[in-house]
């Protein structure tokens, strides 16, 4: 499941996100219950094999997982000390929203864009970048300048606001090379921070950018 998360990136997922994942288990708070499985084979042999089926609960399992996270006060430090992260969410949809929200609460604005029609990221979202317009076969073909969307939207940004949250859909299209981009557009802009959504897992995980995109961690 973790190789088709990012198989897109060449890569598993991180270690970093199965050790949130074990940190996530270990809080909630795990009960396992055993069942034995014995398969015989024939009677000339006579072999016996066991198998061992764990299931674990939390404390999400009886109180709603969608609306308990325990985790929010994380996912808010992370994203100040990484500024950059991959997130995974789970195939429904929706999980995502509630850290998304919080972030809102922390005073951040948000642009949210498509990685399937960034383009070059660069290009888009930090310089002057021309546009074609869709002339359907009839009308000249013409070209349109528009401004950095980033900086755009920083000139926008009220003076309470703390920053300026860069959130891709699809992000696990990308190439590594503009992963890398993404994950170094906070240092470019001090009052960025990027959230890609890489892939899906059955729960909500992150891991710092740089980490999916090759990079050193400092």
């Amino acid at each position: 499941m973790a190789a088709a998360a990012c198989s897109y990136h060449g890569s598993l997922l991180p270690s970093s996100v199965t050790r949130l994942r074990r940190q996530k288990l270990s809080f909630y708070g795990t009960a396992s219950s055993s069942v034995t499985v014995e398969k015989k084979g024939s009677s000339k042999g006579k072999c016996r094999q066991l198998a061992v089926v764990r299931c674990s609960r939390g404390v999400e399992d009886f109180i709603g997982g969608d609306l308990v996270k325990f985790d929010l006060g994380q996912w808010l430090s992370d994203v100040e000390e990484h500024k950059a992260l991959a997130i995974y969410s789970p195939h429904e949809g929706g999980y995502e929203g509630r850290y998304l929200n919080r972030l809102r609460y922390q005073g951040y604005h948000f642009l949210d864009l498509s990685a399937r029609g960034l383009g070059d990221p660069e290009a888009t979202l930090t310089k002057i970048h021309p546009v074609c317009p869709a002339h359907v076969g009839k009308q000249p073909i013409a070209r349109w300048y528009f401004p950095p969307e980033v900086d755009y939207r920083l000139s926008l940004l009220p003076p309470n606001a703390k920053g300026l949250v860069v959130w891709i859909i699809e992000a696990k299209v990308l190439s590594k090379a503009e992963l890398q981009f993404l994950a170094l557009l906070p240092s470019l802009r001090p009052r960025v921070r990027v959230i890609a959504e890489c892939g899906n897992w059955r729960k909500f995980l992150w891991t710092p950018l740089k980490e999916i995109a090759g990079l050193p961690a400092n």
